[in-house]
């Protein structure tokens, strides 16, 4: 009945609708295909109605009841029959923009997302239960609705033309929709789909580290492709010797998700990887980030300043894009301009005009900085500085009045200023413009369910450099783990900073041409707290774990 039952099951938990010793109890009575939400419904634990509604609830979507909706006879036209039965979705409004459609399952994102495409229409998804939606059908169209309805064959329209799904191909996509759902539940960044030599290796990324979920046969690789790409709308199935990029759009529990598709071919076929972009996650405040109240007075006195360049550096997939969102976010008022060039714009801020890089057709990050000055912004935010031309005109943008934002992959924040030098700005260019520079990793916070009192080794003391005083007056914590945090004992993550801000002394040492590792030590002197120290401070709060900030900041010489 339902697309992922165990979900459902957590949300009808949740909404105390029953326990979870009921369901164990009604899973060991089940026979054949019947389902746990069957059983609770037919032996009237709970409503068909309730059901519908906690669905409604946790998609964001409106619950109607069919047997109380005026639903005027010609809307029918606008759904085929086979459609509706297929998809188990009806008709109810038709605004002349949004076609609004009864689905009996919110939580079958394929549906919703393949709706549009059969339609040829915009549609405004809502929820009735699905003894109301097949009654509706009976009357209207004739006939029931199967529960073999989704295997039946039907079209997928797409970018690249029309794709014919039949019945064989119904367990991929029930599997390709069962590993988005999955994937997305477990908070992953990244799905990896990996052709081993006998096998299919399904593995997430969650909180930074790859967690191998699956292994498929491999003759279940070409179609998991095929279903891929298909989805995508703008990859080629046939092409299999040439790296493809793709993007795909759902929506999970009420959330828009992008998903950006990568393959690559390997040794033993095709490789993909989707990278999973959830806009909520971008929705975040300065203390979401992991600032420490000292630190956050300090960087929003930074990020509102009303001209010079904000640096963020560090490794791919330390958190660079989320700070620099997290910036916007917070200045982002309808009395400033923001315009953002972005390789590729991965998220859509409202209120903000956004660029994307088209190296292709000479939309080069230089070329469209060059257009954003033309438009007047109070603020500019900058993808990376890759070069010595975007560098030279995001420094006289600075100088010129407006404060930019933008990213360095350097591993140190004094670093980024001999980073600067070696693409070909002068010293005093970046003495005189950059305000501040923050470099910062991701570091795992211990799941605030299970995570228990710890006592750190003698080596993590003395890596750390702790004292037995420091230890005794704090909150030690480590992992444990737990069905929250699926045994993991960390749940999502947060920053550790370092912040180098530029005054009169360090523009002075900057001209000096002094080296990074003379800069970061005259840096210290002056009061910047480095990677592994801000890092302390959140283990010694119990946030993160000694071992954790250990394995981030192995590099950090201090």
């Amino acid at each position: 009945m339902y697309s992922n039952e165990d979900y459902l099951l957590e949300l009808l938990t949740e909404a105390q609708l029953v326990t979870a010793e009921e369901i164990d109890a009604i899973r060991g009575q089940l026979r054949g295909r019947e389902s746990v939400v069957e059983r609770l419904i037919g032996d009237n634990r709970v409503s068909e109605d309730q059901v519908a509604q906690v669905c409604a609830q946790s998609s964001s979507m409106e619950y109607i009841d069919l047997a109380h909706w005026p639903i005027p006879p010609d809307v029918f036209e606008k759904v085929p029959e086979d459609v509706a039965k297929r998809f188990r979705a009806v008709p109810v409004q038709d605004d002349g923009v949004y076609l609004t459609i009864a689905v009996a399952d919110p939580l079958d994102f394929e549906v919703l997302d393949t709706l549009p495409h059969v339609l040829g229409r915009e549609i405004n998804p809502v929820v009735a239960t699905l003894s109301a939606i097949s009654q509706v059908i009976h009357q209207n169209y004739g006939g029931e609705v199967s529960d073999d309805a989704a295997n039946e064959s039907f079209t997928v329209v797409g970018s690249e033309g029309e794709e014919e799904v039949t019945a064989d191909d119904a367990p991929i996509i029930k599997m390709v929709s069962s590993m988005l759902l999955e994937s997305f539940k477990m908070r992953a960044s990244d799905i990896h789909i990996e052709p081993m030599e006998t096998t299919l290796r399904v593995r997430y990324r969650v909180d930074g580290k790859l967690v191998e979920i699956d292994n498929h046969p491999k003759k279940l690789h070409p179609a998991i492709i095929a279903r891929i790409k298909v989805m995508s709308g703008t990859m080629s199935i046939a092409e299999k010797r040439l790296p493809q990029d793709g993007r795909i759009q759902i929506r999970v529990a009420g959330k828009e998700v992008d998903l950006r598709v990568s393959s690559v071919p390997s040794n033993h076929g095709e490789s993909i990887v989707m990278r999973i972009l959830d806009k909520t996650s971008l929705m975040l405040g300065l203390p979401e980030l992991g600032f420490f109240s000292d630190d956050q007075a300090t960087f929003e006195k930074l990020i509102r300043l009303p001209d010079g360049i904000i640096l963020v550096t560090g490794p791919t997939g330390s958190g660079k894009t989320t700070t620099l969102y997290g910036c916007l976010n917070t200045i982002n008022t309808s009395d400033r301009k923001i315009i953002t060039v972005e390789d590729p714009v991965e998220y859509e801020l409202p209120g903000i005009n956004q660029v994307m890089v088209k190296t292709d057709i000479g939309m080069t990050f230089a070329a469209a900085l060059r257009a954003m000055m033309r438009q007047a912004p109070n603020v500019i935010m900058l993808g990376e500085i890759r070069d010595a031309e975007t560098a030279g005109i995001a420094i006289q943008a600075a100088l010129t009045g407006h404060l930019v934002f933008s990213t360095l992959h350097t591993n140190d924040a004094p670093g980024a200023v001999a980073r600067l030098a070696d693409i070909g700005v002068k010293r005093f260019l970046v003495a005189s413009a950059v305000r501040a520079i923050i470099a910062q990793r991701l570091v795992r916070k211990l799941c605030p369910k299970c995570k228990t009192s710890a006592i750190l080794s003698d080596r993590e003391m003395r890596t750390l450099k702790l004292d037995a005083r420091q230890v005794a007056e704090s909150d030690i914590r480590g992992p444990q783990g737990c069905e929250a945090c699926r045994e993991m004992g960390y749940k999502g993550r947060m920053g550790i900073f370092e912040m180098f801000k530029i005054d009169d002394e360090v523009r002075h040492l900057i001209n000096q041409e002094l080296t990074s590792p003379q800069l970061r030590r005259r840096a210290r002197e002056l009061g910047m707290r480095t990677l592994r120290e801000d890092g302390i401070r959140k283990v010694l709060a119990g946030s993160t774990s000694a071992s954790e900030v250990m394995r981030v900041t192995m590099s950090d010489s201090d």
